[in-house]
């Protein structure tokens, strides 16, 4: 029975050395990566992809008209109509087929007469947002809304962010944030639409909008500031392992996963959670002045409905109500930025640089 504690601790000492050569190793990928980059002067960035809704919606629609006008006349009228097109087969009513190409041109020439087409007509640009904790969507996001910026006209077009996004840590959210401040600093019009949830920093992205439309149960809110971490120095105690730590600046660490953390760098990170929140708090009063931080800033979530009556958002809907709408008045544009997926190499130097980066305060 005597030996379970000695494995016990040789296990543990491994379990240290394992540890340690791969933070070694993740540092060195990650310095290698880093300058290769900067020698080949790689970009992730892949060109711009541009699709008209518009078509795809009159396109669906289209579809069912023609299902609804015809219906199923079972596997014989099939039949009939395959033999038809078959090399051969008999070629009925060509004589309507230059009625199809003018079908089109007559909607848009009557569009036109309403002033919905043509150079006055609205344009929007939909932008989409899928956040992750490091709001990692940001490297694609701020390539789209420069390109939309380029081309965009104010008082015309719009864009639309169809954004979900829980929140996650303060300097991704806060660039999000950012890149969405230069389309209302360019006047042009801004609306987030929330299908499922923009909390905390998501919900730091939509405020910066013009209008936040939400979806009836969409969670958003959670205007607060939260981080927590491990701490095993009693276990490293116990098991006679050191852990040394230098620094040079009174505040340059506060909290450590392996170290003895003291009650004054708990104070000290509290005071810089606190400095955050009240960041949080100024940065939505500068967009939305109405609201009532000291009743809605406590980290609490509602769903949109409650959210209306809140004054978090200003309207109850879905980003498929308003892209139709969209098509509707004018011309809908999705605008998306696809990234290069990084290799093994990148992958490596991405995880390195998490671990080795200074802790964050996820929003």
């Amino acid at each position: 029975m005597s030996m379970w504690p000695e494995y016990f601790l040789f296990l543990l000492k491994t379990l240290t050395l394992v540890v340690a050569v791969v933070f070694v190793v993740a540092a060195l990928v990650s310095v290698v990566a880093q300058a290769r980059n900067s020698q080949a002067g790689e970009s992730r960035l892949k060109p711009l992809k541009i699709r008209r809704l518009n078509d795809e919606i009159e396109s669906r629609s289209k579809q069912l008209r023609e299902a609804l006008e015809k219906p199923d006349a079972g596997w014989k009228a099939k039949w009939a109509e395959l033999r038809q097109r078959l090399p051969g087969g008999k070629q009925k009513d060509d004589h309507k087929a230059p009625a199809v190409t003018e079908d089109k041109p007559a909607a848009t020439e009557e569009r036109n007469e309403e002033g919905e087409t043509g150079d006055s007509a609205t344009r929007t640009f939909v932008l989409r947002f899928h956040g992750d904790i490091r709001a990692s969507a940001v490297e694609a996001l701020r390539e789209e809304v420069s390109a939309v910026l380029q081309a965009a006209e104010p008082g015309r077009d719009r864009v639309l962010l169809v954004l979900d996004s829980p929140g996650g840590v303060v300097p991704g959210y806060g660039l999000a944030a950012a890149q969405l401040a230069r389309l209302r600093k360019a006047e042009i019009e801004l609306i987030a639409v929330v299908d499922r949830v923009a909390a905390s920093g998501g919900y730091m992205m939509a405020a910066v909008a013009n209008r936040i439309v939400a979806a009836p149960f969409a969670i958003v809110g959670s205007i607060g500031v939260v981080a927590q971490m491990p701490n095993i120095h009693r276990l490293l105690k116990r098991n006679d392992i050191d852990v040394e730590l230098h620094t040079a600046g009174q505040h340059k660490r506060t909290l450590t996963l392996l170290g003895e953390n003291t009650e004054a760098g708990r104070e000290k990170f509290r005071e810089e959670l606190e400095q955050t929140h009240v960041l949080f708090k100024q940065f939505l009063n500068r967009y939305r002045p109405k609201l009532d931080l000291e009743k809605l800033a406590t980290g609490e979530h509602w769903y949109g409905e409650d959210a209306l009556e809140l004054g978090l958002i200003d309207d109850i809907g879905t980003s498929d109500d308003w892209i139709l709408e969209a098509a509707n008045q004018g011309d809908a544009f999705e605008i998306t930025q696809p990234m290069k997926k990084r290799g093994l190499l990148g992958r490596l130097s991405a995880s390195a640089q998490s671990l080795l980066s200074e802790w964050r305060h996820p929003l």
